[in-house]
């Protein structure tokens, strides 16, 4: 009798040609270690959690947008309706603002020195150089927008995300270069977009700066807890929630926390995530939750139990995973409708308070 064990596929990948497409790639060679995880991973995206009735869920971390990752994948993937809403560090957003108001960034390189960098007014993102006066442009843009008077009150971070994308979109089609800001396309599809750290970044630190003058921006937290809670809970009653997970850290813990909201603290009956899919450098040894794994999240109530044959862990680098990713979702699957979840906040708000009130009443 042959070993249960032995039914996967044969390792026999024909050999690759110059014909071969990056989707052939994945599907026929990646057959292995890391490379396998990552074919795992393209084909749950693909096959599960772009179904119709998946609502998906983006956190990012690690400097993606400077090095060019925001145009190459995370917008296409917006404007074929791949990504329903999103957390990302406020890191990710400002360096996103560079290329939208016409500033530049530069290939350079990880050995250069970095006292003749600053001597030369150069600032180094490991390989990545641009001028210093591009963080001097992108604040002053940063400090004349939240100047303005539809920015003078408490917002959570979707709603003043969402008016910055409508300024920096117009200054892209303004400056004729293309859509090249996530800000933009966020905003262009009514994507919500979070950051669960708004005080540590740049964008931070300006609002915190005109604060001083008397500004009257502030930022609600709690409004983006219950808001993201609000998310997963429509995504659940109506179909499945899923997770894609670029890196880890704060905007993971802020993603995935959206399920102990719902259960431990609103009591609402809930069992976790539908699909699970990470891509890290972080080993789950050292207790970090960036590299905690999915199973673990299911002592949480973060993930569903009875899913976790959907949860995909790659131990890969975002930068050389997501190209990949991205290529793979946009051949292998035709592009969605938005579900223009930014514009439904305030229905999915009133959902939750319904909900809530009805388990309190229950527990009492």
């Amino acid at each position: 009798m042959t070993s249960r064990y032995l039914s996967g596929k044969l390792i026999n990948p024909a050999p690759i040609t110059k014909d071969t497409t990056i989707a052939d790639l994945v599907d026929s060679s990646f057959d292995a270690y890391n490379a396998g995880r990552l074919r795992e991973a393209c084909q749950l995206f693909v096959q599960k959690m772009l179904e119709e009735d998946v609502t998906i869920g983006l956190s990012l971390t690690g400097a993606l947008t400077p090095a060019g990752l925001g145009m190459s994948c995370l917008i296409p993937l917006i404007e074929h309706g791949f990504v329903d809403w999103i957390v990302a560090t406020g890191a990710n957003l400002y360096h996103d603002t560079h290329f939208a108001i016409g500033c530049e960034m530069h290939r350079g390189t990880h050995t250069a020195s970095d006292v003749a960098l600053r001597e030369q007014g150069v600032v180094r993102i490991y390989d990545i150089f641009f001028d210093y006066k591009v963080l001097l442009s992108t604040d002053r843009f940063y400090r004349e927008l939240i100047s303005a008077p539809e920015f003078q009150s408490e917002m959570g971070t979707a709603e003043f995300h969402h008016r910055v994308g409508r300024y920096v979109s117009e200054r892209e089609r303004v400056l004729g270069h293309g859509n090249k800001s996530l800000l933009g396309a966020a905003f262009r599809h009514d994507v919500p977009l979070y950051t669960s750290s708004p005080g540590d970044s740049s964008i931070g630190m300006n609002i915190a700066a005109k604060s001083l003058e008397g500004n009257q921006l502030r930022l609600d937290v709690s409004r983006d807890v219950n808001e993201t809670a609000a998310i997963v809970l429509a995504a659940k009653r109506a179909g499945k929630s899923a997770v894609l997970i670029l890196g880890g850290g704060s905007p993971k813990n802020f993603l995935l926390q959206t399920e102990p909201q719902i259960q431990e603290v609103l009591g609402i009956d809930e069992k976790g995530h539908d699909y699970f899919l990470q891509v890290t450098d972080a080993r789950p040894d050292t207790g970090g939750l960036s590299g905690a794994t999915p199973s673990e999240a299911v002592s949480w109530g973060k993930v569903d139990p009875d899913r976790l044959p959907d949860a995909v862990v790659c131990y890969l680098d975002t930068t050389v995973a997501l190209p990949i990713l991205t290529a793979y979702a946009v051949s292998r699957h035709a592009a969605r409708g938005p579900k223009r979840l930014y514009r439904r906040l305030p229905e999915l708000m009133e959902n939750l308070k319904r909900e809530f009130v009805a388990a309190k009443g229950k527990a009492e």
